[in-house]
């Protein structure tokens, strides 16, 4: 989970005619998030289909049904994962008001909350985060990303070895699938 920037409402009309699927709407969210998951990363080419996620769920909190602020865009297993579940004490992170980095990390391909993180745990457990499929993905973009940390390091010529590192540093960039665990990895090996 990476730290979003929530764009201007581009189609507020819709939202005030009670439609929060409003193809526009829907658009400007997904470019926000990088035509990622805003919980998982994970892109949604052929896999899911995107969804437009209510964070503080309408079933609760009616009044914020058609709130710009209370929509995300998320994939289909995080959604129904998260469903009405939520807890004004307990919150899950929301990577457009905060920064997921206060209270998640990565060691490899898993996602851990930070030493006393409440929310972290909270977020990583009912969104399933460490579920089976996931990992396995993000366990294969990790294999890639050390294949190509190996190769870059394994030529003897300088100017080879920094243009493949500046392609390797180009993984944990935000548009990237699993950013947030690739720029943890390049964190460790002293890349970025």
């Amino acid at each position: 989970m990476i730290a979003l920037v929530r764009p201007e409402c581009p189609n507020p009309e819709a939202l005030a005619a009670e439609n929060y699927k409003d193809p526009i709407n829907k658009a400007a969210l997904q470019e926000s998030t990088s035509g990622k998951c805003m919980y998982c990363e994970s892109k949604f080419e052929g896999t899911s289909y995107p969804h437009v996620e209510h964070i503080k769920p309408k079933a609760t909190f009616p009044e914020l049904e058609f709130s710009w602020d209370n929509l995300g865009f998320c994939c289909q297993i995080c959604n129904t994962n998260k469903n009405n579940k939520y807890d004004d004490s307990m919150p899950f992170i929301n990577p457009y008001d905060e920064n997921p980095k206060e209270h998640l990390v990565f060691l490899g391909h898993f996602l851990f909350p930070k030493h006393g993180s409440d929310r972290g745990e909270y977020t990583i457990d009912k969104l399933q985060l460490n579920r089976a499929g996931l990992v396995e993905r993000r366990k294969e973009k990790l294999d890639s990303l050390n294949i190509m940390i190996k190769a870059a390091f394994r030529t003897a010529n300088e100017s080879l070895r920094n243009q493949a590192i500046e392609e390797v540093k180009k993984e944990a960039e935000k548009d990237k699938e699993y950013s947030a665990m690739a720029e943890s990895a390049l964190l460790a090996q002293r890349i970025l």
